[in-house]
């Protein structure tokens, strides 16, 4: 039986492997969305309008941003699992900077992607 997670001492690799699942999970909303957006383009001009408007609105732009965090997250943390899968960075000092570093690449690709989005127009 496992213990409770108040036996455990948080850490870094704790809070990466829990939000590894939770970034897939909001990833299947994602394709959710992308899903809807290709069958408003299907719908017509009208259906693809509202779709618009509601993903340009600033729930739909709090949306699109958590899915940008999720995506760089998911794809920085499996790059990590990669690499151990290759026998790299098992060790507890590798892994909790390995961890460090996918919260930064998370972090600055994710701030990157909005920063070059709004200087081209498309926020």
């Amino acid at each position: 039986m496992s213990p409770h997670l108040q036996v455990w001492r948080w850490h870094i690799t704790m809070a990466t492997s829990i939000l590894h699942r939770a970034t897939g999970v909001a990833l299947y909303v994602g394709a959710l969305i992308a899903a809807a957006w290709a069958l408003s383009l299907a719908g017509g001009p009208e259906a693809y309008a509202g779709f618009k408007a509601l993903m340009g609105s600033p729930l739909g732009k709090f949306v699109l941003f958590g899915l940008t965090v999720s995506a760089f997250y998911h794809l920085g943390n499996g790059v990590r699992h990669l690499t151990w899968d290759l026998g790299h960075g098992l060790d507890v000092k590798s892994a909790n900077a390995s961890a460090v570093g996918v919260f930064a690449f998370t972090v600055a690709a994710t701030l990157a992607v909005w920063v070059i989005a709004g200087m081209t127009g498309a926020l």
